[in-house]
């Protein structure tokens, strides 16, 4: 059912629920099928040209958009969930480039904090700095981040071997994925250079990947109050090959990442 406005009634019927985000199609494709075939009375609203799904999720009451890519589009999305949904939760799952160390394609990155790497007000601020905030840094909810912790843990253990076949793991290089937990770095730049995979976590120690839009949302929280996890499953090591196969892996690889992290995290609050 194919919902307009009126946003106050749409908040009364939805306030303290849950917000899900994704960037792209296929991040919340698989959830949008599992939403409608759990809840017959599951809701559309079409808000600022997105589609905001209502109902139920694996058993929890959640609101499902598609946010878009970059930090502006994810901001918009999230100050909708917040002032129209009155959500006061939210996750947001998606792919990134690995570039810590140790994070290699097929590896999941829970984060504990977010910065947006291309924010640069010098000399009016520090770099890396969010002008009037006083901070560069915006630390994931510690709760609700254990728990999309141990759900990435438990779908890496138990679930992974079936939800993705042994030959598409072997074709896009994946064995034996990690679990990280520690700093993603968002910038309005899909990053596939060898050397600015270098020199992000030389400035930024402790990085572990880079998207395009987690630092967006996690600011929106911050300031309005909202709690908030986020994961990434790394696709890529954002160098000069991060653009090979990239549909491929996100529908056949980390489209059911999604799926099935989301699944646990959301059954373990029910």
């Amino acid at each position: 059912m194919l919902s307009p406005f009126p946003f106050a009634a749409i908040a009364a019927l939805t306030a303290m629920t849950l917000g899900i985000l994704a960037a792209m199609h296929d991040e919340v494709d698989d959830l949008v099928a599992a939403m409608r075939h759990e809840d017959a009375r599951a809701t559309v609203h079409h808000i600022g040209m997105r589609d905001y799904h209502v109902g139920e999720l694996f058993g929890q009451r959640c609101v499902l958009v598609l946010a878009r890519i970059g930090k502006v589009a994810a901001a918009a999305t999230t100050v909708t969930l917040v002032h129209q949904f009155g959500v006061r939760e939210l996750v947001f799952t998606g792919l990134a480039g690995g570039v810590g160390p140790h994070t290699r394609v097929g590896d999941v990155v829970i984060a504990d904090r977010t910065v947006q790497h291309d924010m640069d007000a010098r000399p009016l601020f520090p770099r890396h700095e969010v002008p009037l905030l006083g901070r560069a840094e915006f630390a994931a909810d510690p709760a609700l981040t254990d728990a999309l912790y141990d759900a990435a843990a438990g779908f890496l253990r138990d679930d992974l071997a079936t939800a993705v076949p042994a030959a598409v793991r072997a074709r896009f290089g994946v064995s034996a994925p990690a679990l990280h937990r520690g700093m993603i770095a968002s910038g309005d730049q899909f990053i596939n250079a060898p050397a600015i995979a270098a020199e992000l976590p030389a400035r930024l120690p402790g990085l572990l990947a880079v998207e395009m839009e987690g630092a967006a949302v996690a600011q929106v929280c911050h300031e309005y109050g909202v709690r908030h996890a986020l994961m990434r499953t790394v696709s890529d090591r954002a160098d000069d090959s991060a653009h090979l196969d990239f549909p491929a892996f996100l529908g056949e690889v980390a489209s059911h990442y999604s799926a099935g992290i989301l699944r646990r995290f959301l059954a373990a609050r029910a």
